[in-house]
């Protein structure tokens, strides 16, 4: 089992800080500044330990533009890769290679262009690999604590990028459902999400939250009703001290992820409504 990481804090933050908005002109200058904040904050952190770095990605076109960016940009050659691994906070339960699957999408962007070692790579369970979400979930659960500094389930993600629904999802954490508010086990299959595929595997809440930094990437205006939502609650919290409460949760889960470090949200003009 890995030693402690320097990510870790003695004692987490409590409370975390409230989320900062970043605001870019739209989704491509969006994409290209996180890429570029990507590769900084990682190259600063391999500087500062002797320990591999541990990252957390999501799906999405966004999600997957910045990694195709970061590729694209002379960037990526200030990060030691050898020393870094990738995790995701969810998957859809499809075949390995199947084009639906977020690991599948970043392998063709940066996987294929950049040297990463293999076993750095971290996929959760495809179905020709599990016959069941649940025995995929279980699977991912084990190899996270398996790559867990000493006293934690799982390792500490320097950066966990994480997008954004219209409806306020994330991960495969959709509203009006309790998975959100689940917090016995650190990764759940999902056997009837509302957006297809049905089947699926995704981190819980505690597990997205194991992050020294949580970056949401929101870009679009169907998202502006749903980024509203957060950003209410940032100014609530950044206020009163008060965290989103149980029914904010449940009406637009992604209220709820908060890096112990930070929490930004990278967002777009268009998915950003004038505060009035």
């Amino acid at each position: 089992m890995p030693e402690q990481s320097s990510l870790s804090p003695a004692e987490p933050l409590v409370p975390a800080p409230a989320p900062v908005v970043v605001e870019h002109p739209d989704k491509e200058a969006l994409a290209q500044a996180a890429a570029a904040r990507l590769a900084l904050t990682l190259s600063d952190e391999l500087a500062e330990t002797d320990e591999d770095v541990h990252v957390c990605l999501t799906g999405g076109s966004l999600g997957i533009a910045v990694w195709e960016r970061l590729a694209d940009s002379a960037l990526h050659r200030i990060v030691d890769w050898s020393r870094v691994h990738f995790w995701w906070s969810d998957e859809r339960y499809v075949p390995e290679g199947h084009e639906d699957r977020n690991v599948q999408q970043v392998r063709e962007v940066f996987f294929d262009r950049v040297e990463v070692p293999a076993g750095n790579i971290h996929p959760m369970g495809s179905s020709d690999a599990y016959p069941t979400p649940g025995e995929a979930a279980e699977a991912y659960a084990r190899e996270l604590a398996e790559h867990a500094p000493t006293g934690e389930k799982a390792p500490v993600f320097a950066v966990s990028l994480l997008g954004m629904g219209p409806d306020g999802h994330m991960a495969s954490l959709f509203p009006g459902r309790r998975e959100i508010l689940d917090d016995a086990v650190d990764v759940l299959p999902i056997e009837d999400s509302p957006k297809p595929p049905p089947h699926r595997v995704t981190m819980t809440r505690p597990m997205i939250d194991l992050a020294a930094r949580i970056w949401f990437l929101v870009s679009g205006a169907d998202k502006a009703e749903a980024f509203s939502r957060l950003e209410q609650a940032a100014r609530v919290e950044a206020r009163d001290g008060r965290a989103p409460d149980e029914q904010a949760l449940l009406e637009a889960p992604a209220v709820a992820a908060r890096g112990w470090a930070q929490t930004l949200y990278l967002v777009s003009r268009e998915a950003r409504p004038a505060f009035s």
